[in-house]
């Protein structure tokens, strides 16, 4: 006979309604959007016109320049003025246009822009050719204008914030008048201005270890230094890779590594054509860059690169693993280009989606879902089953 008792975890015990109707719920949610689609990408249709510049959150909230978007007590359709303004993706809703101390009204003109989000989403830093030319920090959680820093001549090529909100880069094109400034971003939360103000903490202008690839008295600008293009900070932000830009159609941009936060040359790879895109794998090891419509690997302690088996122009990678989504405007026996994803370690293509005219791509801040716009308002959501 049988004398010792059973385990007490084998027995069935209620559970919280609360925290299992939550889990249902989602569950329920998405597998009724799942039942209505054939594909991982979901596409919406976000602002109407045309934009010149764009950034994604890590919240999947967008960051452009509309003339679309109506204040309190506008009504019907029509240009409304330029104004920099904010758009929830995942909601498909505008949310608000952002404004600065004097801001004047814009003309027809479309002027140029850059936008940069914190990876937590909390912080904005924008330049626009409408406003003074500085760069415009602002508060999103607070919907607090914070203040200007970094009066530039030029609006920034790229804007760029390390992974955990230590540092801030600006790189900024203009030949010998470009530069690459560095931030170290303040963390005592005390400061009105925010947790950007003041000077960089270190600048570069033109490198002095870069050499021309033409002779100046025969082609004037061709092959000269052209300013810093896409740039991104390692995982362990100890490391800034940053594009060297030539003039030229036929020139070959380069890749600086540069140690954080002085600045200071540590490596410099030159590539074939001008890049268009660049991303860190998620270990740090390897950059994947996009030049003249291909994507290659750079492995960074050999600076070896590798031909990659699929062409595109944009790049990012997964903030965890080995994944990469990729854009291509040309899709061969195609008129249109796609999105896809890349298994980095197999270099296998594990899902694509027909796609024209993208200009962005950004992972969330998790991993689970990836965003992509164009310039025409489309957007993209990535949600995958796997990840």
């Amino acid at each position: 006979m049988e004398t010792r008792e059973r385990s007490a975890t084998r027995a069935i015990v209620p559970a919280g309604q609360q925290g299992l109707a939550v889990r249902s719920a989602a569950l329920v949610a998405r597998g009724l959007r799942d039942l209505t689609r054939d594909s991982n990408w979901i596409v919406k249709k976000i602002f109407a016109g045309h934009t010149s510049s764009l950034a994604i959150s890590s919240m999947g909230h967008a960051c452009f320049v509309s003339r679309q978007f109506r204040r309190a007590g506008e009504y019907g359709t029509g240009d409304f003025g330029q104004r920099v303004v904010l758009y929830d993706m995942e909601m498909n809703t505008p949310m608000i246009a952002l404004s600065v101390p004097n801001e004047a009204a814009v003309g027809t003109q479309d002027l140029p822009a850059t936008f940069a989000w914190s990876p937590g989403a909390r912080y904005l830093v924008a330049a626009w050719g409408g406003w003074q030319s500085a760069l415009h920090s602002f508060d999103l959680h607070g919907k607090m204008f914070l203040g200007t820093f970094g009066e530039f001549g030029v609006i920034p090529r790229c804007l760029v914030w390390s992974g955990t909100e230590k540092y801030f880069v600006e790189a900024c094109s203009g030949g010998k008048g470009a530069s690459l400034r560095l931030w170290r971003v303040r963390d005592d939360g005390m400061s009105p201005k925010g947790p950007l103000s003041g000077q960089p903490t270190s600048e570069l202008s033109v490198p002095g270890w870069l050499e021309r690839q033409t002779y100046e008295s025969e082609f004037g600008e061709e092959g000269a230094f052209g300013g810093y293009g896409q740039t991104a900070f390692s995982p362990d932000e100890k490391t800034l890779a940053s594009v060297i830009e030539i003039h030229g159609d036929w020139a070959d941009d380069s890749i600086a590594l540069l140690a954080v936060p002085t600045l200071k040359k540590q490596n410099a790879f030159q590539a074939q054509g001008h890049i268009t895109d660049l991303s860190w794998t998620h270990d740090g090891r390897k950059i994947i860059y996009c030049a003249a419509g291909q994507a290659y690997s750079l492995a960074v302690e050999t600076m070896n690169f590798e031909l990659l088996p699929f062409g595109a122009e944009l790049c990012v990678c997964h903030p965890h693993l080995p994944l990469c989504i990729c854009y291509s405007s040309w899709l061969k026996n195609s008129a249109k280009g796609r999105l896809f994803l890349v298994d980095l370690h197999r270099m296998e293509v594990l899902d694509e989606y027909p796609a024209e005219g993208v200009v962005i791509l950004r992972w969330n801040g998790e991993g689970s879902k990836a965003y992509a716009a164009t310039q025409s308002g489309m957007a993209y959501i990535y949600e995958p089953t796997l990840l």
